[in-house]
């Protein structure tokens, strides 16, 4: 009877799959929050929808390498800034104007709606908007996602300052110990859009503080800034700023500089990292994204860059920013000092993604 027991018990676990195998991945939902999981990789990404569907926590045993520097979550949703993977749009970083150009047509803010502020707008003004909606989440044995979509068309006052009808789907995948963001925009409008989007990450490591970290910059290419940080049409090579762009010790800069001409491999995909004594962080960035913004202002308020002296603070942070265009683009552009503007044709779709690949963490 033992022994019958004993071989019943053997063809069992031969039949059913270990649950530890079988869910590598998961993807719930804690209220609020969205977590997508990877068990094998010991990977946890938290996002929150409401708030600008802001990844804002990216644990990897245990550790987050996402800069989120508030004590609660209702914290965070009271001041989203400053953390996490922020989307911006309709444009990304500085406008040298209350206004921007497309089709040859020059279109004016309307200043007093107050979702755009100031002489030199940045960032747009979806940053932290609680209009996206979860669409899909789900996990297999190939990774866990979710899929979020915001219907720009359904906002009056965004259509006033952004006259061009459009959806955007924004995707977070964790697969094989590597986080995936994937952007989607269909232009529903009778006009081309410029595509002027971008990210604004805010990556930290935790091994050593910032000023012993080491990062690399995958691009050929340096915008000079005018005073309000907007490109002046002037380009440089890297090596002026950095002489060995492929390992740059960062405790010598002060960062708020643009960058193009990335450096791609077969995929087309550019890569920008940073790292420590072990933990290391690779953004790889792929052709949708033509520009990358480095922020990484000193502790000092010093040193290299285009930050500029500012006083002394905590800086644990680095931000690599996939931009589809530089600062600036959609008006440069119709000056004609910059000719990589991407646009969407009616009906069509743009997409760009990039991913955050952890590798040193842990025993």
């Amino acid at each position: 009877m033992k022994a019958l027991r004993l071989v019943l018990l053997v063809v069992a676990a031969s039949t059913f799959p270990s649950p530890v195998l079988a869910q590598r991945y998961s993807a719930t939902r804690d209220g609020e929050i969205v977590r997508l999981t990877d068990r094998t990789s010991d990977i946890v990404v938290s996002i929150l929808p409401s708030a600008g569907n802001i990844a804002f926590e990216m644990r990897v045993s245990g550790e987050n390498v996402l800069r989120f520097p508030h004590k609660t979550i209702a914290d965070f949703k009271a001041q989203p800034n400053a953390t996490g993977i922020p989307f911006m749009g309709p444009w990304a970083n500085r406008l040298d104007e209350q206004a921007f150009y497309a089709n040859g047509r020059r279109y004016a803010f309307d200043m007093s709606l107050g979702n755009v502020r100031g002489n030199i707008p940045i960032h747009g003004f979806l940053t932290t908007t609680d209009q996206w909606q979860v669409t899909a989440m789900r996990s297999t044995g190939e990774g866990a996602w979710v899929t979020s979509r915001l219907d720009f068309a359904r906002q009056p006052m965004w259509m006033k300052q952004w006259p061009f009808a459009h959806t955007i789907e924004m995707t977070y995948r964790l697969a094989n110990g590597q986080l995936e963001v994937d952007t989607a925009i269909t232009n529903s409008s009778a006009d081309a859009m410029p595509v002027a989007i971008g990210f604004h990450p805010y990556f930290q490591l935790t091994d050593v503080p910032r000023d012993e970290w080491t990062i690399a910059i995958g691009a050929r290419t340096q915008w000079r800034l005018d005073a309000n940080k907007v490109p002046t049409g002037e380009t440089i090579p890297i090596g002026e700023l950095f002489p060995n762009p492929s390992a740059a010790a960062l405790r010598e800069y002060s960062l708020d500089d643009v960058f193009s001409d990335l450096v791609r491999d077969a995929m087309g995909r550019a890569t920008m990292s940073v790292w420590g004594r072990k933990q290391r962080l690779d953004v790889v960035i792929d052709e949708g994204y033509r520009s990358v913004v480095v922020w990484a202002p000193s502790p000092s308020g010093t040193g290299r860059g285009g930050q500029g002296p500012s006083p002394p603070g905590e800086r644990n942070f680095i931000c690599f920013e996939p931009m589809a265009g530089i600062t600036n683009a959609v008006n440069m552009a119709h000056r004609g000092t910059y000719r990589e503007l991407q646009t969407i044709a009616p009906g069509a779709t743009w997409r760009g993604r990039f991913w955050v690949r952890p590798s040193g963490f842990g025993k």
